[in-house]
Formats: C-alpha cells, sequence, structure tokens
C-alpha cells in the first residue's frame, strides 16, 4: 500500500522553505511548494532543518536496555557511599532475589571480590559489573548459584585456588549459567528515537541466536525501530531486520593474547566474508592490533573501536591501512576527571583523539558505547566540540572539531563509519531527523531536546509535541 507523506516548509541544505514527499519509505522529490494529492499526509517543518538521521556506531543494546533494571553505581563517592546505595536498593527487595549493579570503578572502594559484598548484600545473590565491562564481580550467593558445576578460566581464583568472585569476560558462560530475561527493549528505542537516532550498529561480541531472536521481534514489533547493523564474535546468519556488521575481536589488555591468536581470528573473519573491529582501549591494545594488521593486512571495513588511547606516532600506520576509527568523545565528559587522576599526564593528549585523527584523513565516527555512556549522541557532539570534563577542565583542547565535524561523525552509513556523510536525494531511504531550528542555530547547542520529529522508512517513529 503506497504511502505519502509530505514535509512542508523544511530547511534541507542550505535551502529554506523547502518540502519533502516521501513515498513507500523513500524521497521522491524535493523542492519548494511540491503539489499534494488529496489524501496525502503533511507536516510542517516549521522552518526547522531536515537531515539524516543519526547513526550510533557502536553500542549494546541488550546490556543498554538491562541497565535501566539495575543499580547505578558510577556517582559513589566512596566506600561508605556505596555500602549505602547497596543497602538501600537491598532493603526494597525480599531475600534471595537477585541484585544487579552496574558502572563500578576502583576509585570508589577498591578491586572489589566476593567477601567485599557479603558484607554488603549477604541475603541476596549480588553481582556488579565494572565500568568496562570486562568484569563482573559476584558475592558468595551468587557465585554458588553459578559455579554449581565446575567453574571455567574467566572465574578468578586466587593463589590458593580459592574463588574471589571476579569474573573477566565471562558474559556468555554467566548467561548461560544463570539464565538470561529479555529486557524491555521499547524505552531504549523510544529514548534513541527522542534524539534522532534512526540506526545503530550493535558491538555486542557475545551476540547469540537467542539475541537475535529477541531484536528481531522487538524491531518487527516497533519497539526498537531503529535499523540494526550486527557483530558477533562468531558466524552470524543474514535476516531481514538486520545486516551484518563486522567480526568483533576482543583482545583483552589484563591477558593480551599471541599476535597469531588474532591474525587468526581475522582471517576467520576473511573466511566469512566479513571485516572486523577490534576493541581498542589501551595503548598496549592499539598495538598488538596494529600489528597483526599489518601482518595480514587490511581490508575496507575494518575497524578500531574506541580508540581509547592512540599515540600520535600511531595515526599515520592507521592511515596507511586505511582503518576506520569509531570513538566515544562523550567519554570526555563523562570520565574526563577521572583519566586527569589516572591516566599519566604525558598520555593524557592521546585521549579520544578526534581533530587530529581528522586532520590526518583518517575516517572517524561517533558512539556512545552505552551503557557505559550515555546513549544521546548530542551530548557526545558537545564533548567533542569543547572536550571539557564534568568539572569543567579542558582535556585534549587540540582535539576539538568544530560542531559540523561533530554532527558529520553520526552522518556516514552503518556500512561505511566515517565515510561520506548521507544527504537527502530522491531516491534515499526516509530515515529523518526534524530540527525545531535551522541548523546553523542547532550547531550552536547541539541539544538533543531540539529534535522535534524522527522518521524511520517514512513513519514517524517520534512525533512533534
Amino acid at each position: 500500500m503506497t504511502r505519502d507523506l509530505i514535509i512542508r516548509n523544511a530547511e534541507v541544505g542550505s535551502r529554506s522553505g523547502q518540502d519533502v514527499r516521501i513515498v513507500d519509505g523513500r524521497i521522491s522529490e524535493i523542492g519548494p511548494r511540491i503539489a499534494s494529492p488529496g489524501a496525502t499526509e503533511e507536516l510542517d517543518a516549521l522552518g526547522g532543518a531536515l537531515i539524516p538521521g543519526l547513526i550510533d556506531h557502536h553500542i549494546h543494546l541488550m546490556a543498554t536496555a538491562a541497565r535501566a533494571d539495575s543499580l547505578p553505581l558510577d556517582e559513589a563517592a566512596d566506600a561508605a557511599d556505596l555500602a549505602v546505595r547497596l543497602k538501600a536498593y537491598a532493603s526494597h527487595k525480599p531475600p534471595g532475589s537477585w541484585i544487579r549493579a552496574v558502572a563500578y570503578h576502583e576509585p570508589i572502594a577498591g578491586l572489589l571480590d566476593r567477601q567485599a559484598l557479603d558484607a554488603l548484600t549477604p541475603e541476596h545473590p549480588t553481582r556488579v559489573q565494572h565500568r568496562s565491562g570486562a568484569l563482573w564481580i559476584l558475592n558468595s550467593r551468587a557465585l554458588a548459584i553459578a559455579t554449581r558445576s565446575e567453574a571455567p578460566d574467566c572465574v578468578e581464583r586466587d593463589t590458593n585456588g580459592v574463588l574471589t568472585g571476579r569474573i573477566w569476560r565471562g558474559d556468555a558462560w554467566l548467561r548461560e549459567t544463570l539464565g538470561a530475561h529479555a529486557p524491555r527493549l521499547a524505552p531504549l528505542g523510544a529514548a534513541l528515537a527522542r534524539s534522532g537516532v534512526t540506526g545503530v550498529t550493535d558491538a555486542t561480541v557475545t551476540t547469540t541466536p537467542e539475541a537475535l531472536e529477541v531484536l528481531a521481534r522487538a524491531h518487527a514489533q516497533g519497539e526498537l525501530p531503529q535499523r540494526l547493523h550486527l557483530m558477533s564474535g562468531g558466524p552470524l546468519k543474514s535476516g531481514a531486520a538486520w545486516t551484518i556488521g563486522p567480526v568483533k575481536i576482543v583482545p583483552d589488555d589484563r591477558d593480551l593474547p599471541a599476535l597469531d591468536e588474532v591474525t587468526d581470528c581475522i582471517a576467520q573473519a576473511r573466511s566469512w566474508g566479513r571485516p572486523v573491529a577490534v576493541h581498542c582501549v589501551t595503548a598496549a591494545e592499539l598495538a598488538l592490533t596494529l600489528a597483526a594488521f599489518l601482518a595480514v593486512g587490511a581490508l575496507p571495513g575494518d575497524r578500531i573501536e574506541h580508540g581509547g588511547v592512540i599515540p600520535a606516532a600511531a595515526i599515520e600506520t592507521i592511515l596507511g591501512l586505511g582503518l576506520t576509527v569509531v570513538t566515544q568523545p562523550g567519554f570526555v565528559f563523562e570520565r574526563g576527571d577521572r583519566y586527569r587522576a589516572e591516566v599519566d599526564p604525558a598520555e593524557q593528549g592521546d585521549l579520544y583523539r578526534c581533530a587530529s585523527l581528522l586532520e590526518a584523513g583518517v575516517p572517524l565516527a561517533g558512539s556512545s558505547d552505552a551503557p557505559y555512556a550515555p546513549t544521546d549522541p548530542w551530548l557526545a557532539m558537545r564533548a567533542a566540540t569543547k572536550r571539557r570534563t564534568r568539572s569543567d577542565f579542558v582535556l585534549g583542547k587540540s582535539e576539538r572539531i568544530d560542531a559540523w565535524a561533530a554532527l558529520r561523525l553520526y552522518l556516514g552509513s552503518a556500512e561505511n563509519p566515517g565515510g561520506p556523510a548521507r544527504r537527502l536525494a530522491r531516491g534515499a531511504p526516509a530515515d529523518l531527523a526534524l530540527l525545531k531550528v535551522p541548523l546553523m542555530d542547532a550547531l550552536d547547542t547541539l541539544a538533543s531536546d531540539l529534535v522535534a520529529a524522527t522518521l524511520i522508512g517514512g513513519h514517524l517513529v517520534h512525533e512533534p509535541t
């Protein structure tokens, strides 16, 4: 059935007073005063800019949705505050019910273990996720449930062979052992739509057939309307609800794999006909990754995820290999004050680079890495332009970029992040964000509340109020 929509009086590119006709999910006409058949729906843009919908090029959908049912710990001030928060949360749950907490980091109360959690939540099986996503800490009740059978290598033991409660990179095992309950994805889909996000790349290495089913069902039911581009650590079947992204490789700085292990992973991805996306938060992870690509070669679509620390000397190598960097400028705001305390001052200029990569010609794309940072892309754009921490300290002033460059980080296609910005053109999918003001005014503030409406495939998924 043909669906016809005309958006009236929009700014398109640098032209004001433009109409845009959408037929069956695609742009069919752009120009002033487009004639309207009698049954055509119309939306008045009131002079606001109409731009391509934004794409979050690195997000963890299931984990972000699950965070809504978890206790966030990132703002806990110290060990005493941590105790207050966990005990208060436990007091509202019946004994024996699970407690799930997230975003813990060591400056609060050191590296937690099961005994530390036992003292805080003795009547509840409890698991706490480190803010990096690499570590879960379980108390004794939770550990007893998880380790009814033999514990795998990801379950840490002390020098006496006693389980510490720390689970390193063990998400898949925990999910299988404890059982997974699909989180509600509708609130996340709505929040992304309110920010003008029309597409996402899920960067979860442990994507399973079960997770695919949950995401596909949520997409089909309109709960998660965004277009889905999915990574995985293993084979991934194609489907009508998603496109297939790179193979995710996660070398862990805590126990870096040998070079040939990484090159073998790249070779496996090549046999599946897929590029690779390598997790690189630390300088050591980046060095290993670049050595692997130098050994086997890089192909279009290969990516460095995060680029948390990129020494200046590595930029030329990244450019020469033709790699794309998918980064998270929002971390400068969210975690910048911690970086100031924890990162060598000589290396702070290497954190989450933007300007130097763009100036060198390295393709660069933006993302949230949610749930480890907020999903709001406009917050990340502001961080890219200001480089200010929560305490208003400027971290890496030379890495500032202008507002248009910050917006472009989210305008590349899912298949080519950091590539040419998508544009409104005849035949293009009608994945659009309508702003309340002209583009130059929006670039002055870079605020998500300036998104008036969001369309995916010509359907309004966030409507003007």
